[in-house]
């Protein structure tokens, strides 16, 4: 039992202020922040951690089995059916990390990625906040061809009629880095193209 010692200072840590719930999906990643005050928090393919302080990853899967991994922040772990599994980062540096699924999930496995950002704890508060209340902005005539099309059938977006849940939640999408699972930056050129042909 030479690795208990190794073991103590986890077991003893306090409990982290900020718990982030990961799902993975075939093939993307439902993201979830429930920070200590506040509405919990939906997004996909993308997670953002306060830099410096230990964050509570609670992973499990929808589907079949995956496996959460950030290689710079922490070993993987597996996402079971059934089973919900806890690891505890923390980021000690800002940077943009690739965090791939680590076990072979389907046809699209390979494609299956998201962006850990680590950013100041301002910064990421600031986000937080922003985050939880619903975009306005210049996306009403998108908006209209996004209901007509019936995307909302599949996605959620806050605030508006679409309550979709087989899809991504696509609230605040312009804030993410990537899209399509960590597989295309987000620019119109990328977007467009992407939803012309998804596949």
């Amino acid at each position: 039992l030479w690795l208990m010692p190794g073991l103590r200072p986890f077991a003893q840590a306090s409990p982290a202020a900020l718990r982030i719930e990961v799902t993975g999906r075939q093939f993307w990643w439902e993201v979830v922040y429930h920070p200590p005050q506040g509405p919990p928090v939906t997004s996909a393919n993308e997670i953002r951690l306060p830099v410096g302080e230990r964050v509570e990853l609670t992973v499990k899967s929808a589907d079949v089995i995956h496996s959460f991994w950030i290689p710079p922040l922490g070993g993987k772990m597996d996402m079971i059916p059934g089973r919900t599994n806890r690891l505890s980062i923390m980021a000690t540096k800002a940077g943009i990390f690739r965090g791939p699924c680590a076990e072979y999930c389907g046809t699209s496995h390979a494609l299956m990625a998201f962006s850990a950002v680590a950013m100041a704890p301002e910064a990421f508060r600031s986000w937080l906040a922003a985050q939880a209340i619903p975009a306005e902005g210049a996306g009403a005539s998108g908006g209209a061809l996004f209901l007509r099309h019936g995307c909302g059938s599949c996605h959620f977006v806050a605030g508006t009629d679409a309550r979709g849940l087989i899809g991504p939640d696509l609230s605040h999408i312009g804030s993410r880095a990537t899209v399509a699972a960590g597989i295309l930056p987000n620019t119109e050129d990328a977007v467009t193209r992407f939803i012309a042909r998804p596949d």
